[in-house]
């Protein structure tokens, strides 16, 4: 599920995640890590089905199989893994030292035990923009084998627009094996709903008025409904909630989300990266060519270039196609605006000499 920041894909993918618990499948669920060692966060899930599936006879010997290549992958990338002893082991397997080999291996290992017992195995990563190319290749490679070998697993992800790309250049066989469907702002009448359904539930009403207000302040993006919905709430005196109770929480609501959702962003960029997103900004929500960024910083596009991937690397900006570039949070032009109301043009660093 590819969005921007706001519009419910954790959500989403939590709701995925819970049918498929209650469907009698074994999960793994894991939030890729900006800095940091996904396999450290997949392997007690791994552990845990292990643990599940020792209890199934039949499948002993695969089990001992798929533990003992989980022990050689977490102990060739100096990862913590306690397994469980069978008396057997088996060297060589996933000890090739490349990760997207061994990882394959151990999900392909664990998938055919899984398979004996007849279970299933739903994997779900939330912010997958984050996995290291690495990651995301060996991903890739295990739905891949999986697919091809009929084994019983499934992959869900959640993250920034970029995924897309991202799959496809770990794999170019990335668009024939997974669907990417785009999360975005809501339409007007599903945001009427999601606004006047739950006052109706206590009791409460909005006038027409104030709905179309609030949908058009927030842009119909879920979690600003929720902001918007739940500042008003508050200041409401009666019902039904009208708009000027809209209009007197504006200055309140984006204050909030000045200090709560968008300056937590803005805090984790370098000033240089701050000065990119202002000029963004001074050019409206996007997506923006580079070279108008770059005109806006006064230089060339080609000083700014390593500036621009940090921010991708970061979640903060994203490109869909070449010579793009987005924000990827709603709104957040407006908010550079205010935290910086003018622009600084960038002053490339002198280069030493030799």
């Amino acid at each position: 599920m590819l969005g921007p920041r706001g519009v419910g894909k954790t959500v989403l993918l939590n709701k995925v995640f819970h049918a498929a618990e209650t469907s009698q499948y074994f999960t793994i669920l894991s939030e890729a890590p900006e800095s940091g060692n996904f396999l450290q966060r997949v392997l007690p899930d791994l552990k845990r089905i292990h643990l599940q599936l020792s209890t199934v006879d039949s499948v002993k010997d695969k089990l001992t199989n798929a533990w003992v290549a989980t022990r050689n992958l977490a102990a060739a990338f100096k990862l913590s893994y306690e397994g469980f002893e069978f008396g057997v082991t088996q060297p060589g397997l996933a000890q090739s030292g490349d990760f997207e080999t061994d990882f394959a291996e151990v999900m392909r290992l664990t998938l055919l035990a899984a398979q004996s017992a007849g279970r299933q195995i739903a994997f779900f990563v939330d912010e997958v923009q984050y996995l290291s190319k690495e990651e995301l290749t060996a991903l890739v490679v295990c739905c891949h084998d999986a697919n091809q070998r009929g084994l019983p697993f499934v992959l869900f992800g959640a993250g920034l627009p970029q995924i897309a790309k991202l799959a496809g250049d770990a794999k170019s066989y990335s668009e024939r094996l997974f669907e990417f469907p785009e999360i975005g702002a809501l339409g007007n009448t599903e945001g009427r709903r999601a606004l006047a359904k739950p006052a109706e539930s206590e009791g409460v009403e909005f006038t027409e008025d104030a709905i179309a207000l609030i949908l058009r302040q927030s842009e119909t993006y879920p979690y600003f409904i929720q902001e918007w919905g739940h500042h008003v709430w508050n200041a409401a005196k009666q019902s039904p909630i009208d708009a000027q109770t809209v209009r007197d929480c504006y200055d309140t609501i984006i204050a909030h989300l000045d200090q709560s959702f968008f300056r937590v962003r803005f805090d984790r960029c370098k000033p240089v990266q701050q000065k990119y997103l202002r000029a963004m900004a001074e050019l409206g929500p996007g997506p923006h060519q580079t070279g108008d960024i770059a005109r806006v910083l006064q230089c060339a596009p080609s000083q700014v270039a390593t500036t621009r991937q940090q921010l991708i690397n970061l979640g903060m900006i994203w490109s869909l196609r070449h010579g793009e570039t987005a924000f990827t949070v709603p709104l957040f032009d407006e908010f550079m605006k205010r935290q910086m109301p003018d622009v600084v043009p960038h002053t490339p660093k002198a280069r030493k000499k030799s």
